[in-house]
């Protein structure tokens, strides 16, 4: 599960910098690298998929907040 909560979290954090980027500066960053137009309207395939990812792994990033963080880890 450590993979995966790490996988999620950096996913997160790209979708993180990634809004406040289109906020602040009126860039999109994934549309940049992965060739789309950086309209919103307008995004190719791969853009749509990490898009989802992030999506997807923001969801599961809600789970963080109802974990025991004072377990003892092994």
């Amino acid at each position: 599960m450590r993979a995966l909560d790490t996988i999620a979290l950096i996913l997160v954090i790209v979708g993180a910098v990634n809004w406040g980027l289109i906020g602040l500066f009126g860039f999109d960053l994934v549309a940049a690298l992965f060739a789309g137009s950086g309209e919103f309207g307008t995004i190719n395939g791969l853009s749509r998929i990490i898009y989802g990812l992030v999506g997807l792994c923001g969801l599961y990033a809600l789970s963080f907040l109802g974990r025991n963080r004072y377990r003892d880890v092994d």
